[in-house]
């Protein structure tokens, strides 16, 4: 009888954490292609941040398919599987520091926040407005793993 509960019991557990496993991997993929629009976009605008832009929605898409591979690593059978799970969350980490080291170079490189709106230079304003001087640059994030 407790045998039966128990298998039961393993049974939905390892349902919930196929469905979670799905669901992250779900979010990872949409996150990719919204990332794609949203950088084709950005560089057919010219954008600056075009670059910046694709690489954070990457990293974040990256970050949901490394946990659906965390929470599978629950439901490993064997160590062929646990072999070859390691190596892709290993290739993914490698992923993941790469473009993160992409975004600090081009936020460095920027020199400011994407979305920020430039101030306006003195011959920009009409007369008789007062001028805003310039907010200070704030530092790129350090962005740790």
């Amino acid at each position: 009888m407790m045998e039966t509960v128990l298998e039961i019991v393993q049974k939905y557990f390892e349902l919930i954490i196929e469905w979670a496993v799905l669901l992250c991997e779900l979010i990872g993929v949409v996150m990719i292609v919204l990332t794609a629009i949203r950088g084709v976009i950005a560089w057919i605008r010219k954008n600056p941040h075009a670059r910046l832009i694709a690489a954070e929605g990457i990293a974040i898409a990256l970050t949901f398919k490394m946990g659906g591979e965390v929470l599978r690593t629950v439901i490993v059978r064997d160590w062929q599987e646990l072999l070859i799970l390691g190596a892709v969350v290993l290739l993914r980490v490698v992923m993941a520091v790469i473009i993160h080291f992409e975004i600090r170079s081009e936020r460095q490189i920027l020199g400011d926040e994407p979305g920020e709106t430039p101030t306006k230079t003195p011959e920009e304003v009409p007369e008789g407005q007062p001028v805003e001087p310039p907010a200070p640059k704030k530092k790129p994030p350090i962005i740790r793993l």
